[in-house]
């Protein structure tokens, strides 16, 4: 690899290389007085007419049915919980890590009985000490890109195994971590800030769940369930995004075995597709506590009806095996969904939640971030919680905050910065402490 290729190379995986700009992407709407008027479907109005009144009628009536309509339209049907044989081992241990100002650990959990099945790599930082005066901590926990080693250039981090893509302008230049991968993405994670704030963090490879493409389909969780290949699914089926979801809750079912972590604390967080992630996985496992989306764009916070940055129709012929085939109704038809995305943050209430977008992420659609977290609150309402106590998309760099909802938008690209983990810190002191 040439110099100028592996410089290419390390920036890319660092984050400092912004995605496409708008002017990249022709034929894509980034003009505000295009975007035609849309109507959303009210959250607190059932598929038969009937309106939602109070939090026990969302809860037995209004909520089930949305996930039904998500899991069949979009993300595809999760097919189980946790497996019979899944279990898992604390494979190394050190409580000096990081020049002494934490405590590392690494546990292996495999999915089967079998050592040699289906396996993902956890790997916990957490403030330093045992049981005591301030553990259990509270946990961040989120997917990333490129192993376990690209969160912190601590040279103790096992490098993953698993298929990892490193990309430059050219295409897919390795399918291994390296050495020189170690610590790309630190700057994304803030991991000593993290822990001197008191909070444990957690992470696996989302390629060790289902590997980001779609031969995927066919390797580890995928295979553990029976799921076809991409085209051959049924319009149902879930595809990557249903598996890094399902991935997410795994790992907190081991968090929630170890006495160090306090499992009722645990904020789940992703950046793009994986914030898209994070957002189905607590749509649906109610057990995590506060829920960060970071730029997730179309497919997660962002409103599809208002065709502004990427589509339905792109997302799905990029990535035809993240989501049900069932989703590729919509392609151009954004306004026959049954649905938008804020009601998959509905899905969330009354749990905190977090939106978050970076000025300079047309494609992700920003405003289209923070109108769909709006169009969330009337259920936030109906347990008592306060919405974002503004009517219009706030200033950049100037956060709303409710008592359980939060928004902010940065100035940048697409990319998790120390502002933003300035953000999520902040709110996590005031709704999980």
């Amino acid at each position: 690899m040439t110099p100028r290729l592996l410089s290419s190379v390390l920036a890319v995986l660092a984050g400092t290389v912004a995605p496409l700009s708008a002017a990249d992407r022709p034929g894509f709407n980034y003009d505000e007085s295009k975007v035609l008027p849309y109507t959303l479907p009210n959250p607190l109005v059932s598929a038969d007419g009937t309106p939602v009144r109070d939090a026990a009628a969302w809860r037995t009536q209004r909520r089930p049915e949305l996930l039904e309509i998500f899991s069949r339209e979009m993300f595809g049907r999760t097919p189980g919980g946790r497996p019979a044989g899944m279990h898992w081992a604390v494979t190394s241990v050190d409580r000096a890590a990081l020049g002494g100002k934490a405590v590392r650990k690494e546990i292996t959990v495999w999915f089967t009985e079998k050592k040699d099945g289906p396996q993902m790599h956890l790997l916990v930082y957490q403030p330093p000490g045992g049981a005591g005066a301030h553990a259990p901590w509270p946990a961040f926990l989120g997917l990333n890109y490129f192993g376990n080693n690209c969160v912190n250039a601590d040279p103790g981090i096992t490098l993953t195994t698993a298929r990892v893509d490193q990309r430059d302008d050219f295409g897919v230049v390795d399918h291994h971590a390296t050495e020189r991968t170690r610590g790309v993405q630190a700057q994304r994670w803030n991991v000593e800030t993290v822990v001197a704030r008191g909070y444990a963090t957690a992470t696996v490879c989302y390629d060790e769940l289902c590997e980001d493409r779609s031969e995927g389909l066919a390797k580890d969780v995928a295979a553990l369930f029976g799921t076809r290949a991409t085209e051959e699914r049924k319009p149902d089926e879930w595809g990557a995004l249903g598996i890094w979801a399902w991935g997410l809750s795994r790992a907190l079912d081991v968090l929630q075995s170890d006495p160090e972590i306090d499992g009722k604390r645990v904020a789940v967080h992703g950046h793009s597709r994986l914030g898209k992630a994070a957002l189905w996985a607590s749509a649906q496992d109610e057990r995590f506590a506060l829920v960060i989306s970071n730029d997730s764009g179309c497919g997660g916070a962002a409103l599809s009806k208002r065709n502004f940055g990427e589509t339905v129709e792109r997302i799905n012929a990029s990535f035809p095996f993240w989501f049900a085939r069932a989703f590729r109704a919509y392609n151009a038809r954004e306004d026959a969904l049954p649905f938008d995305q804020h009601e998959l943050l509905a899905l969330i209430a009354p749990r905190p939640l977090h939106v978050a977008s970076a000025e300079g992420d047309a494609w992700a659609d920003p405003r289209g971030e923070f109108l769909a977290l709006k169009a969330a609150e009337p259920v936030y309402a109906l347990f008592g919680k306060k919405g974002l106590g503004v009517a219009a998309w706030p200033a950049v760099n100037h956060p709303a905050l409710g008592d359980a909802l939060a928004y902010h938008v940065r100035t940048g690209k697409h990319d998790i910065t120390p502002d933003d983990w300035a953000q999520y810190l902040d709110f996590a002191d005031r709704v999980m402490r």
